[in-house]
């Protein structure tokens, strides 16, 4: 890179060995590199380490460190919203939340205010070049930005209706599900140095370099809840109330703790007995787990089923709202923005992070509203959560283009 020309890179660097090496290698590449950990809401403390962790890791890179304290936004934008969702019966998505109003919301209006070109995070996922979306209409090879030749804003910047996000090298880390409300304004100062990688050779990076947080394990589930459990976090805000348990033919088989603390596809469901119910003893002998299906709020009837083949764990459809396409220009090329009521395109979709991509149709609806047919049934799907769509032609290496996504309704 020309150093006349040498771009400022702020990393969010969150304490883990994926941002560590996304701060390493565009260090290497000849970015001006400054490291930021977002300190958001956390309840058990851990995001203390995280930052010891992230700051360690930038000492050692040799690149300047910050603490952007984020910690208001969060809980207003990130935490408020999961308890609201809770409240409401419905099973929110806070990583995508977080994404689109801290990572890329207030922590890239913060960098851009200091001066920042750009700002990268870990993320695995990659940024496509222009004319990738047309290549993979037409099932010709897309291919991807390497971070050094993202477009500046030189002679050869590209429209801002031209950035495209696809899933990343590692099939098994591929984090585009949470990505996908994602705007043109902020594609175009994002870089994302590791989606061309997969987690062992980001592992192999690290340790090679000597990294603090090269054999640091990856956080597991809500991120700002640390150890502390869900239900145990949410009954702070949420009062529990008991209610009854039905199986799918409207049998009462016991009781729940209160309703907002269960999930769709749930399988350990903590259900009271219920000695007065006539199934009770046929619960006891069938060794079949239960599943939640369905959620009733005005009632407060939690519905369970049996097994985990039962029929009311799948769906055919889901309707959407919220809808965003991450190229503005679709419309110029399917039509995606408003579909006519009745047409369709055929699309990859998933509504659960790490799900196999499944065939699936999007149609427009009178009202602007969409719905998603799936060739196959699908399990456990939860109102509230993301579905997320993407292209049918791949690359040579099976990556596909994320076009958008939408919050699944009832």
């Amino acid at each position: 890179m020309d150093t006349k020309k040498k771009k400022r890179v702020f990393v969010g660097m969150s304490g883990g060995v994926d941002s560590s090496v996304a701060a390493l290698l565009l260090k290497k590449e000849g970015y001006d590199v400054t490291g930021v950990f977002i300190n958001g809401f956390n309840v058990d403390g851990c995001s203390e380490k995280d930052a010891e962790d992230a700051r360690r890791t930038a000492d050692h890179i040799g690149i300047p460190f910050y603490v952007l304290d984020a910690r208001e936004d969060y809980f207003d934008h990130v935490v408020q919203y999961m308890i609201e969702g809770y409240k409401n019966g419905i099973t929110p998505n806070p990583d995508v939340m977080c994404n689109k109003e801290i990572k890329f919301g207030v922590f890239l209006d913060k960098a851009l205010k200091l001066g920042a070109d750009y700002i990268a995070t870990g993320h695995y996922i990659r940024l496509l070049s222009p004319d990738v979306f047309a290549q993979s209409v037409s099932g010709a090879t897309p291919k991807s930005y390497s971070s050094q030749k993202h477009p500046t804003t030189d002679s050869d910047m590209v429209s801002v209706s031209d950035y495209r996000l696809s899933t990343a090298k590692d099939k098994n880390k591929d984090q585009s599900y949470f990505l996908w409300t994602l705007t043109q304004e902020q594609l175009k100062h994002c870089l994302f140095p590791i989606g061309k990688y997969t987690k062992p050779e980001i592992r192999k990076i690290a340790e090679n370099a000597g990294l603090p947080t090269a054999e640091k394990k990856d956080s597991q589930g809500v991120c700002f809840l640390g150890k502390v459990k869900l239900p145990d976090f949410l009954k702070e805000y949420i009062e529990p109330k008991k209610g009854d348990v039905l199986d799918t033919d409207g049998n009462k088989i016991g009781e729940h703790e209160g309703i907002q603390f269960y999930t769709i596809g749930q399988r350990h469901l903590n259900i009271h007995n219920n000695q007065s119910s006539p199934n009770i003893k046929k619960q006891k002998t069938n060794q079949r787990p239960y599943y939640v299906v369905n959620k009733d709020i005005r009632t407060n009837r939690l519905v369970v089923a049996d097994g985990d083949d039962n029929p009311a764990l799948f769906k055919h459809e889901v309707m959407l709202t919220g809808v965003h396409f991450i190229g503005s220009d679709l419309s110029e090329i399917k039509n995606l923005t408003r579909l006519p009521d009745g047409q369709k395109l055929k699309i990859l979709c998933r509504v659960r992070y790490r799900q196999p991509l499944v065939n699936a149709a999007l149609f427009g609806m009178k009202d602007g509203s969409y719905k998603i047919e799936f060739a196959e049934p699908v399990k456990f799907i939860a109102p509230g959560q993301s579905a997320v769509f993407y292209s049918e032609n791949a690359d040579e290496n099976g990556n596909h283009e994320m076009l958008g996504g939408g919050v699944i309704l009832e």
